[in-house]
Parts: structure tokens; sequence; C-alpha cells
């Protein structure tokens, strides 16, 4: 684990003076990509990108596990995100996250949601690819909950030219392992995964875009991207996705209570 930590710190340390110095001179800027990339490898995931990634004009939808999903996501696309707004106040990883142009959403904040909608619009007019987890929570894997819409509103009616790419993340078998269930604090999150001995394999396959036009209003556009992403696991897998229904503990599952 601190081997990793060490790496981890300085990869920070390379590419944060290099990320400033790009903005200074204007130039376009890579390195909060090549972090990311960087990063996940640090972490452990040996990322395999399966698919051709949009890159500009672009609202990737994906499947949710891990904080893992972000640096592999983001170092195989240059994608920015939206995250909790807790995030943004998070030391370092806050700091962090703000170079990579994250949107900032708070979920509780019903009465603020066209402020945040407009925040996407911003975005996406400046010709951003932009990653939402609609489940709004992580899973094992091996399930896939409802695809939450308001975020999607942003594509009622979609900007001129922009694109909606369906995003499989597929750890194979080690899914359960990487995932972060529930009631497992973040910091706990962390150290299990980067004290885990060896790498994992981790696929990101950037499915088939379609035009949001066509699939009017977001619960069709999340309807559509849902059944996209379900198909393309259930592939992977072999088998038929299973109900997530587990409590949750620091590390493994137990069957939850019946109501």
């Amino acid at each position: 684990m601190w081997g990793r930590v060490a790496r981890l710190l300085l990869a920070v340390l390379v590419h944060v003076p290099m990320y400033y110095l790009w903005r200074l001179l204007r130039l376009p800027n890579p390195w909060p990509r090549w972090f990311l990339g960087r990063a996940a490898r640090i972490a452990g995931a040996r990322v395999a990108k399966v698919g051709t990634p949009l890159k500009r004009d672009v609202f990737y939808v994906a499947n949710h596990l891990s904080w893992i999903d972000i640096l592999a996501l983001g170092g195989a696309s240059g994608t920015a995100f939206v995250a909790k707004a807790e995030i943004g106040t998070a030391p370092v990883v806050g700091w962090l996250a703000g170079m990579n142009r994250t949107v900032y959403v708070k979920r509780e904040h019903r009465l603020g949601v066209a402020d945040q909608i407009n925040q996407l619009r911003d975005a996406l007019t400046d010709n951003w690819a932009i990653t939402i987890f609609p489940e709004g929570t992580t899973t094992d894997g091996k399930s896939l909950l409802p695809f939450k819409t308001p975020m999607l509103r942003v594509l009622e009616p979609p900007p001129p030219g922009v694109m909606v790419q369906p995003v499989l993340l597929d750890y194979g078998d080690t899914g359960e392992e990487i995932g972060w269930i529930g009631q497992e604090r973040g910091l706990n999150n962390a150290r299990r995964i980067l004290a885990r001995k060896g790498g994992f394999a981790l696929k990101v396959h950037f499915l088939e875009p379609f035009l949001p036009a066509d699939f009017p209003g977001r619960k069709a556009i999340a309807a559509e991207s849902r059944r996209r992403i379900e198909e393309a696991l259930v592939a992977a897998l072999g088998h038929p996705l299973r109900p997530f229904r587990y409590a949750e503990e620091a590390i493994g599952y137990k069957p939850a209570p019946t109501i």
C-alpha cells in the first residue's frame, strides 16, 4: 500500500506543475488525463479500451463500481465528470478534481437542479466530454440498478451535435472485491484496494453512440443507455444479471433482511 501511495504522490508532484505550465502557456492540456491514467495503473487497474470513444460533444453514461472508474475512464477518454458537491471540498481530491473540470452537483438540493443543469449545458457548450453515473451509487459488477434521470435534463432538448455514448466498466471476476459498497468509508476502501497484491483487469467498453433526439426525453435516453449497458454486461458475464439485494459491510456481502 505505501509503495503505491508513494508512487501516487510522485505522480502528483510531476503532473501538477506541468498542468499549470500548460495552462499558463494556454496550450491544450493533456496532463489531467495522463495523471488519471497513470493513477489507475498505480492503483492496480490494467485498463483495456474496447471500442472508440467520442472525444468531444459527447455525454458518456456509465455503470459505477468504484472510484477506480473515474481514474480509468478519465485516463481512457479525457472526460470530465459530474460529482457530488462534497468532493469539491475534500482535501487534495477536490483540488485535483477541479483540474479535470469536474461539474459539482448537490443531489439533495432539489430547488437547485435548474442551476446544475445550466452548469452542464455550459460544459457541453465548451465541447467537453462529460460522464455521469446515473445509478447514483456503486454496485458489484454483476448487477445494474435503475438509472436516475435528473442530470439528463440537459438533453431536453439536446444541444446541437451532442451524442450519448453508453460505457460499460467491466472488472470481470474482481468486481465484487473492488466495488465500493455502501457503508465502507472511502479511506477504508482506498486502503483495501491499494493494499491488494497484484493488478486486476478492467475493460472500458465504449458502446455504440446514439443521437439523443432519436429517444426524446430523459427517461427514454436513460432507458436506451441502460439497455445497451445491460446487454453488454450480460455478454461479458456470460449469464443474466442478478438483483442487487445485499446489505453492505466493510468487506464482502450478506443478504439484505427481508421486509
